[in-house]
């Protein structure tokens, strides 16, 4: 057994301290539940960096970036895990202070031990150019990845920061070319006209777009919406008619979900749908709905069993839509929309949405079932959560690559920022990061393609890749100094477009919440 799976056992037993002692707590302490849902996260972590540095060919540069990811996570675990940037959840929380004080005890070696040569080894392999082994030991996989990786450079990085300030859609050309490559049919099925690929193909799609701009990486997440809401819920007929065209390119759905004062709070929706006989007539208000404007397809979630309370009169419509113009946004009789203006998550708009008694096709209900709306919503929640990990991954990484340019660029008092050891350390742990996420959304994605219910590693993976985001890119503009702040630096973007991964497709506090309440129901 290696050092790293003995110190992963110890880990595992104070996660398994954590839930138990949560379950004596009850469940109106909420700090404590979500706690434990960190903890358990990042033991999650733990045990998806050792199974990836212990695979064949694994490195000098994977074991220590896989030694810095256990001293740090360890060290968090007996001392203070941050659940935010001023929430610390310590083992005095959860009554865990003597099981703490036996996995300091365990870890001592590790955990007493200098990292900081661990720490210059990494950043010095950055340096000359070496990254950490990233083949999934497919071939198929690792050619998806390399594949969208020239793309990515080609066609987005050397555009995406003009594109960003100018407050610029994605050009159409560009989303052809995403379609040519298979970007928005990647999980639906072939006999669709999709590639019927897995949703671990997906993340790696995702993450290569995202690292050139999140805005190309997150559109096809509303085409992994709506097909994945179709091809589970719909009727034959609403599969043969949407899911062709969407796996194609020819349609853009987007996903309308989100109403004003209504967050995740979704049982209190108040849009409603009513049947006149012939047709259906929608009204109310909807925000923060992303390419409305742009897109051709709404799955829309509304109200249509009035006498139903909560969820159980909730419906998951298809409306289909002219797409708007520059000149005129919403051109559907009974939708107007407004602009939401934003700091970064650009290249698609977000829009406020009114609907006064706009019209949706008699068939419009998906699957022909009324008040199934929400429960075929939360069923796609897992594929999007672990799509969002995934544009996370590719954010930390820009992140890291941008931090990275500019340390061995610039130089003061007569040498590389690289050579500084505050500078250095950053670029490390920003790695270490890096991998932890991504290997963790990694592991959701494979449990997600096995078919299984996957709600708790769906959430683990966005909850710490959403983190990991937001840490590189404020660790990155930080190495650029007063350069960072400036819009003509890359890195300003990034840092806008990592802070919304925390908040949408499931706020962090909601992501700690669905994995608490799992593990202490015990499905996992």
């Amino acid at each position: 057994m290696s050092d790293l799976k003995r110190l992963l056992d110890a880990a595992r037993l104070y996660r398994d301290a954590a839930r138990a002692a949560v379950a004596d707590i009850g469940a109106e302490d909420q700090r404590a539940h979500h706690g434990f849902a960190w903890i358990a996260t990042s033991v999650a972590a733990l045990e998806a960096v050792q199974a990836w540095s212990e695979q064949p060919g694994a490195s000098g540069l994977d074991r220590n970036v896989a030694t810095l990811a256990f001293a740090e996570t360890l060290g968090q675990l007996v001392g203070g895990l941050p659940m935010g940037q001023n929430e610390i959840v310590r083992p005095a929380d959860l009554g865990l202070v003597q099981t703490a004080q036996e996995l300091a005890y365990y870890a001592s070696d590790l955990l007493g031990a200098d990292m900081r040569s661990h720490r210059a080894a990494v950043t010095l392999a950055l340096g000359e150019g070496r990254w950490p082994s990233e083949s999934l030991h497919d071939p198929e996989l690792d050619t998806v990845r390399d594949q969208f990786r020239r793309f990515t450079d080609a066609e987005i990085v050397p555009h995406a920061h003009k594109w960003h300030l100018a407050n610029a859609l994605i050009p159409q050309a560009t989303v052809a070319k995403m379609a040519e490559l298979g970007t928005f049919g990647a999980t639906i099925p072939e006999a669709f006209g999709g590639l019927g690929l897995s949703k671990l193909v997906m993340c790696l799609i995702t993450e290569e777009l995202s690292r050139g701009w999140i805005g190309a990486g997150s559109l096809g997440t509303r085409s992994e919406i709506a097909g994945e809401l179709i091809a589970h819920s719909g009727t034959a007929q609403q599969q043969a008619e949407w899911l062709p065209r969407i796996a194609s390119g020819e349609v853009l759905p987007t996903a309308v979900f989100t109403e004003p004062d209504v967050g995740s709070d979704l049982g209190s929706l108040q849009t409603r749908a009513r049947f006149d006989g012939t047709q259906w007539l929608i009204d109310g208000a909807k925000t923060w709905i992303t390419h409305a404007a742009r897109s051709d397809l709404m799955t829309l979630l509304a109200r249509t069993v009035p006498d139903a309370r909560g969820y159980a009169g909730l419906s998951m419509l298809l409306v289909p839509k002219p797409r708007g113009t520059e000149a005129d946004p919403f051109p559907a009789p009974g939708m107007t929309g407004s602009e939401i203006e934003v700091l970064g998550y650009r290249g698609m708009r977000e829009y406020a949405l009114q609907f006064d008694g706009m019209q949706a096709p008699a068939n419009a209900v998906l699957g022909g079932e009324e008040g199934q709306g929400f429960k075929q919503l939360m069923r796609t929640f897992e594929a999007a959560r672990i799509q969002t990990a995934a544009r996370a991954v590719g954010v930390a990484r820009r992140a890291l690559e941008l931090g990275l340019d500019y340390a061995l660029a610039r130089k003061q008092f007569g040498k590389a920022l690289i050579h500084f050891p505050r500078v250095s350390d950053k670029l490390a742990m920003s790695l270490t990061d890096f991998v932890m996420a991504r290997e963790l959304t990694y592991m959701a994605a494979r449990a997600k393609d096995t078919g299984k219910r996957c709600d708790i590693e769906a959430g683990m993976a966005k909850l710490l890749a959403a983190r990991a985001a937001w840490s590189n890119a404020d660790a990155s503009l930080q190495i650029h100094g007063g350069n960072g702040y400036a819009l003509e630096y890359e890195i300003s973007r990034v840092l806008c477009d990592a802070r919304i991964l925390n908040i949408f497709e499931g706020a962090a506090e909601i992501q700690a919440q669905v994995i608490a309440r799992g593990l202490l129901e015990g499905r996992n």
